[in-house]
């Protein structure tokens, strides 16, 4: 009777299969968990930090408004992102609901420093309070949570048009929902010397990200020449990424200047 024999070379090729088969599933555990760990940061932990940072700077900036003699009317210091520096004058007029320039000018600001904090944004409908710092740099305003202002755009309260932009998703998406704003929703921007009341009066879906029309003094789409305004007024332009979670388009709200209160 013939005992069958069992090749060393066949064994150790199928124990080098197995080893293969389980190192290769190790791999693959560990890739999904770093991935999901990465979306939980992107996804989770960004929004949660810069939610918490943005909500201590509207208070920061609460805080230095109300203390006497600190609000009326200066602009945030560079380094700490509240007040010092040159004050805007104080508004004296209320501007047509029409958009029409009125006989007096509503107010006018000098340039805050490049990333700092200086006004405070509210939307009643998104249930948003958020702060606004100068310029649209991700790292050092955007991802921070806060709503960034195109830099060469006008100041609240001033004539033309006050334009700012804001992550969709991710660091603190405060622009997550901007397309839930619908026309006769009021936008409200709040500076050291007075309150800008806009009413929201035109909304574009959609644009390309290269669209620059939607930012001029007189805003008006170039891809879409049908959106926009056709003659001077004082103008608020709200801006985000669109579809969500793409960079691809741009998504964009604009308010015509309705009223304005001076800071006491």
């Amino acid at each position: 009777m013939r005992v069958p024999v069992v090749q060393h070379r066949s064994r150790r090729r199928r124990a080098l299969r197995r080893r293969a088969l389980w190192t290769g599933g190790e791999l693959l555990v560990t890739a999904g968990v770093v991935l999901l760990l990465l979306v939980v940061h992107q996804l989770w932990w960004t929004n949660r930090e810069a939610r918490r940072g943005a909500d201590h700077q509207v208070q920061a900036l609460e805080r230095q408004w109300a203390t006497p003699g600190a609000g009326g009317g200066t602009t945030p210091s560079a380094n700490s992102g509240t007040a010092g520096g040159s004050s805007p004058s104080r508004p004296t007029a209320t501007t047509p609901a029409d958009g029409s320039t009125p006989t007096t000018s509503p107010g006018s600001a000098t340039t805050p420093d490049r990333s700092q904090a200086y006004a405070i944004l509210t939307v009643p409908r998104l249930h948003l309070r958020v702060p606004i710092a100068e310029g649209v740099s991700k790292r050092n305003v955007l991802n921070k949570g806060y709503v960034g202002h195109y830099p060469g755009t006008q100041q609240p309260g001033q004539a033309g048009n006050f334009a700012l932009a804001g992550h969709r998703n991710t660091h603190g998406e405060p622009f997550r929902y901007l397309n839930h704003l619908r026309v006769k929703d009021t936008v409200r921007v709040e500076t050291s010397a007075a309150t800008f009341t806009y009413t929201v009066d035109k909304i574009l879906p959609q644009t390309s990200a290269a669209d620059s029309g939607v930012i001029r003094p007189i805003p008006r789409s170039t891809v879409k020449p049908s959106y926009g305004y056709s003659r001077p007024g004082y103008y608020i332009t709200l801006t985000t990424c669109t579809p969500e979670y793409t960079s691809r388009y741009r998504m964009v709200v604009w308010g015509t200047l309705t009223s304005m209160r001076p800071r006491t």
